[in-house]
Parts: structure tokens; C-alpha cells; sequence
């Protein structure tokens, strides 16, 4: 889930003045300045161990920002204004989703326990007793001290000490990811593994040095708005959880962008609900245990990848982007279409469908508002009120569920509510598929806790983007 710390502040300033440099037709030749801007040499509160370093980062950062994978074999002369150049030429954006910056990776000690000043150096020793390959022993000062090359992170040491002295202290991205797809490699770094990640994101928030980026498209999306191609903005239902402005106002100003329309993904959403809950019945009459939701897409990507017995319970119902998609497509059949959303699974999901050409993140969007100066407040635009609530309560956990429950309540539906993944719910999502036996028969699976208003590219933490979510739907005649 995401909170707002100081990476993400930093990378959020990142994709702004990007943008602000795009609009002023400065990309090119002023990006390289940006480093020695956002690092002055009289800084004094560096974040690193000098500002060099931190330009180099600062810089390393851009490259994905501009839609490029950080290759092992690079160009380290090549300039941002070369990168620029390229990424105004190209065509298409490139199919990685998440790069690792080496030079902000700190390389996070792998022994996973670690002992603290509080160790008393008691008699009982039973740290050292019961250590089953014997890694604890004692130092000079007559505390325990562990091995890290006989430690196997068993957590023994620190469940039996008295005083609470020694600690688990993991390797934030590895223990944030739910499949085990971040390692590190022979140098220490970390690498994600493509035939294992999810493109959940949680490697990205979890890591406290922003040492993991997605390889953006938005250069892409601002090109196409600043050229003659129509373009169109699909939004998520998630929307309505990631500003402090009613949701009108932020249509209203995704529009003053240069967008030519802007449509709510709740509207494909609602074609979804009623496929979902046609298909799930269909599947009850033919004798099924259960079926789950097919709308998060690292979910989807979990299930081919690390759960493949579950794949024949997984609903064949389209995702509410994909239905949105299709409808704005015989609208705006030669537009560009753009979905904005607070996933990155989605830009997976976005390169496979084909009437989705980019995807773009709130984080994002917002940068784009701050680079291009636009009042969020200034054009409020009235909201399609066609569209039926239940296709706006995807956004939050149990919302599938629940808008499944509004268009059949006649229908004994009884859901299992899976908020978020992480190992443990992927093993219980293992023991589903292999006994075929749950408490329920609708499983609702989301990747991120809270739902789609919690992602990795959102605003608040999923607390705060509850509320914001529940009051901006207050508007509404519809009780959610």
C-alpha cells in the first residue's frame, strides 16, 4: 500500500518538473539541469553520502521516467537531453513495467535478525542454546552476536530471548513481494525476475530509498496531447479516493489537460458486474465450488504464474478498463485512449488490450497538473450520472463483491473477501485451488489492501483514501 514518504515526494517532483520542462518545449535541452537543481552543491541536508551521488541518482530516475530500462551495459555518458531526444521520436513505449536504479539500491543486509544494544548478556544464553546450526556466540563485550554466514533466519534467537534484544529485520522489497520475484544478484543488488513478478508494485512502495521505478509512459500520453490526435481519458473508479477536490473538479481538470474526453472506467464496470454475476451463476448451476474476480490484473498474473490449479475458477469476465475501452473505442474510433488508474499491473494489462495505448498513473496525472500549472478547482465538469454506484465501489475492497450482491440479491451469493496479497494469501489461495473448498463461493481478489484506492501509485494510504473515496460518493443519490 502506499504512504507518503520522502521517495515518493522525490519522485513525484521528478515526473513534475518533466512535465513542466515537456510544456515549456525545454524537455531536451534543460533535463540535465535537473540533477544540479534538485542537489545544489550547498545543500545541507543530503540524503546520501554527498550530492554527486544524488544527481547520479536523480538522473538514473529520469531514465525510466522517460520510458527506458535501466540496462546493465549503458551508456553512463549519455545525457538526459539524449535520452529526451529518443523518447520524442519513438513510436511505441517498451513492454518492461518496473526497472531497479543499482546506484540507490543499498544493497540491505540479507541475515535477517540482528542483535541490538539491549542484548544483557544474560546466563541463560538461550539465543545461543537453541540455535539449531549454532550462529550465535559471544563477543568481547559479553553480548550475543550472530553469524550471518551459519544464520538460516529461523527466528528462534529472537523468540526465546527475555529481554526482546534481538530483532527481524528483513529486506524491505523482498518481504513486501508476495511471489518471492526480488532478489538479489552476485553483487548484492537487487533484480526482479520478469517470469515471477506480478507488476503488483509493492517492491516499489516498501523500498525506503526509491531504489525501484516503473518505466513510465507518459512522455507518450503528453505527446499525444499536445499533437492533433484525439485523445481520450478512461479514469478509474478509484479516482474518487486520490484528490481532495470533488470529483467533478478533477475531471474537469484531466480534461483542461487537453484531453478531449474523459470517461469513467465505473461505466465499463458496470457491464462487468452484471457479466460477473451471470457467469458466476451459470458456473453454481454447473456444480462449481466457487469462481473468483478477474478484474485485478496482478491477480490474474498471480493465478498463471504461481497458481496455475487455480486458473479453471477464475472468472472469464473482462476487467471494467477493458469493457470502457471497447465502448470508447466505437465512440472514438481513431482516438488515442489513455487509462489512468493507481495500478501498474494495469500497464501489463493495458499492453495486451488491443484498444488501450498507454496507461498513466495518478501519481503521474499529478505531476502533469503541477507541471502544467492547472487549477484543479478552475473547470468542474458534471458527472455521468448514467452510471450506476456499484460500478464506482470497485474501487475499495469487497466492492466486486458487493455490486455482484446489488445486481443479484436474490441469489444466495456468499462472498470471501481476499484484501490484498501477500505469501500467506497466496498459499491459502494454493490451498483453495487444490481442495476446491472455501467458506464462500465468490472470491474477491485484490493485490493491494484496501483496494484499487490503496495501489502503489496512489495518493493516500488506504485509510485516507477511504474517506476521501466515501465522501465524494456522498454526492451521489445512490447508496453504495
Amino acid at each position: 500500500m502506499a504512504y507518503v514518504d520522502n521517495t515518493m515526494i522525490i519522485r513525484r517532483d521528478l515526473v513534475a518538473n518533466m512535465a513542466e520542462l515537456f510544456n515549456d518545449d525545454k524537455l531536451v535541452s534543460n533535463l540535465d539541469r535537473v540533477p544540479l537543481e534538485m542537489a545544489p552543491r550547498n545543500r545541507e541536508d543530503a540524503d546520501r553520502c554527498c550530492i554527486f551521488k544524488e544527481r547520479v541518482i536523480i538522473k538514473e530516475k529520469l531514465i525510466p521516467l522517460l520510458g527506458f530500462e535501466l540496462e546493465d551495459d549503458r551508456d553512463e555518458l549519455k545525457t538526459l537531453g539524449e535520452y529526451a531526444t529518443e523518447a520524442l521520436q519513438r513510436e511505441n513505449p517498451i513492454e518492461k513495467i518496473l526497472t531497479v536504479v543499482d546506484e540507490a539500491c543499498t544493497s540491505c543486509v540479507q541475515n535477517s535478525y540482528i542483535v541490538t544494544n539491549l542484548c544483557k548478556g544474560c546466563v541463560a544464553h538461550p539465543c545461543m542454546m537453541n540455535c539449531p546450526k549454532k550462529a550465535v556466540s559471544w563477543n568481547a563485550n559479553g553480548q550475543a552476536q550472530i553469524d550471518p554466514k551459519n544464520c538460516i533466519n529461523c527466528g528462534i534467537c529472537m523468540n526465546v530471548c527475555p529481554y526482546h534484544s534481538i530483532i527481524f529485520m528483513p529486506v524491505p522489497c523482498e518481504n513486501a513481494c508476495p511471489v518471492g520475484a526480488i532478489s538479489k544478484n552476485e553483487h548484492g543488488k537487487e533484480q526482479i525476475d520478469e517470469e515471477k513478478c506480478i507488476d503488483c508494485g509493492k517492491c516499489i512502495t516498501a523500498c525506503p530509498f526509491g531504489s525501484i521505478m516503473e518505466n513510465s509512459q507518459i512522455i507518450d500520453v503528453m505527446k499525444s496531447l499536445k499533437s492533433e490526435q484525439e485523445t481520450i481519458a478512461l479514469v478509474a473508479p478509484a479516482l474518487y479516493g486520490q484528490f481532495k477536490y470533488k470529483t467533478e473538479n478533477v475531471i474537469g481538470a484531466i480534461k483542461t489537460l487537453g484531453f478531449h474526453d474523459v470517461i469513467e472506467v465505473a461505466k465499463g464496470a458496470n457491464v462487468t458486474t452484471v457479466n460477473e454475476a451471470d457467469e458466476l451463476l451459470e458456473r453454481l448451476e454447473d456444480k462449481a465450488p466457487f469462481m473468483t474476480t478477474s478484474c485485478c490484473p496482478a491477480y490474474v498474473s498471480a493465478v498463471k504464474k504461481h497458481i496455475p490449479m487455480m486458473e479453471q475458477y477464475v472468472s472469464h469476465t473482462k476487467s471494467p478498463m477493458y469493457y470502457t475501452a471497447e465502448l470508447a473505442k466505437k465512440q472514438y474510433p481513431n482516438a488515442k485512449l489513455v487509462f489512468i488508474g493507481p495500478c501498474i499491473a494495469k500497464r501489463r494489462e493495458g499492453m495486451a488490450d488491443p484498444n488501450v495505448d498507454y496507461v498513466m498513473t495518478f501519481e503521474e496525472l499529478s505531476g502533469l497538473f503541477r507541471g502544467w500549472h492547472i487549477n484543479i478547482d478552475g473547470n468542474p465538469i458534471e458527472l455521468d450520472r448514467s452510471i450506476k454506484n456499484h460500478g464506482r465501489a470497485y474501487a475499495a475492497s469487497g466492492g466486486v463483491a458487493q455490486s455482484v450482491l446489488e445486481v443479484k440479491p436474490y441469489v444466495n451469493i456468499k462472498p470471501v473477501i481476499v484484501n490484498g496479497l501477500d505469501k500467506k494469501k497466496i498459499n491459502m489461495l494454493k490451498a483453495f485451488a487444490k481442495t476446491g473448498k472455501t467458506s464462500g463461493n465468490f472470491i474477491e481478489v485484490m493485490a493491494c489492501e484496501g483496494g484499487c484506492i490503496a495501489g502503489p501509485s496512489s495518493h493516500y494510504d488506504p485509510k485516507t483514501g477511504l474517506k476521501i473515496y466515501q465522501n465524494n460518493l456522498k454526492e451521489f443519490p445512490e447508496d453504495l
